[in-house]
């Protein structure tokens, strides 16, 4: 599986899941761009992978909440790299509690953020996509979008909004040669996953055949495979990468 030529931008790149989809790109023979809000650890970030795989490696600041910031981000990659190939929509934020505890702005950002950060980084990288008759776009979705997930009435809100925009967005854009699909990863660690309580973390394992958490790794395979000329032949499809915890 090779991405020689092909350009990518992965949103939220910075650190964990994202962090490692830019690695398994780049090991790939892809130019990345990681694309963030946090500057200087995305900076950092770029400068480690583009030193480990020899791969071009760089740095945008996006705030994929605002579709201004996103149009942004679009043009000045599609400036450095002078196409654009791959989009995975990864940006995403917790902001956990039960609903009667939840503020209203912990819902809007965490809506904002995961699901319209989509729609306006997909928006803004169609254009290219659609003039070279093909890309790919992968967005990273949750098996709390398929399940649910108590305390996480947010979260799972706006990953199901992702699943239903996956599949739409895939509908319109087929016939251009662009593929859109998402994968659903199971409970991973990561930065988001952190502050969960042991006894929930142990509790988790009962769920899954697997019987342990995924790495972010097993999650980048997934992503790799989906962005890839192997994949020409699936769009709209949401593949869940979680140990068997979600089935059917």
């Amino acid at each position: 599986m090779s991405f020689e030529g092909k350009c990518a931008i992965v949103t939220g790149g910075s650190r964990g899941i994202g962090r490692a989809i830019v690695e398994t790109l780049a090991q790939r023979g892809a130019r990345v761009i990681i694309a963030d809000r946090q500057d200087e650890l995305a900076a950092a970030t770029a400068a480690e992978v583009a030193a480990a795989t020899g791969q071009e490696v760089s740095a945008l600041h996006v705030d994929v909440a605002d579709h201004l910031s996103a149009r942004d981000l679009a043009e000045k990659a599609l400036a450095r790299l002078g196409r654009l190939d791959i989009l995975v929509n990864n940006a995403g934020i917790t902001r956990d509690t039960l609903l009667l505890r939840m503020d209203e702005a912990d819902w809007d950002q965490v809506v904002d953020i995961n699901l319209k950060g989509a729609f306006n980084c997909s928006k803004a990288v169609l254009r290219q996509m659609m003039k070279q008759r093909s890309g790919r776009i992968v967005n990273i979705a949750s098996v709390s979008g398929i399940a649910g997930q108590a305390g996480q009435a947010n979260y799972s809100a706006s990953k199901a909004g992702l699943i239903g925009f996956t599949k739409a967005l895939a509908r319109e854009v087929g016939s251009r040669g662009i593929t859109v699909n998402a994968v659903a990863p199971g409970f991973v660690p990561t930065a988001l996953t952190v502050d969960l309580p042991a006894e929930l973390k142990e509790a988790s394992l009962k769920g899954i055949p697997l019987g342990r958490w995924g790495t972010p790794q097993e999650i980048a395979y997934a992503v790799a495979f989906l962005a890839s000329d192997e994949a020409a032949y699936i769009t709209g499809h949401v593949l869940s990468v979680d140990g068997g915890m979600v089935m059917g």
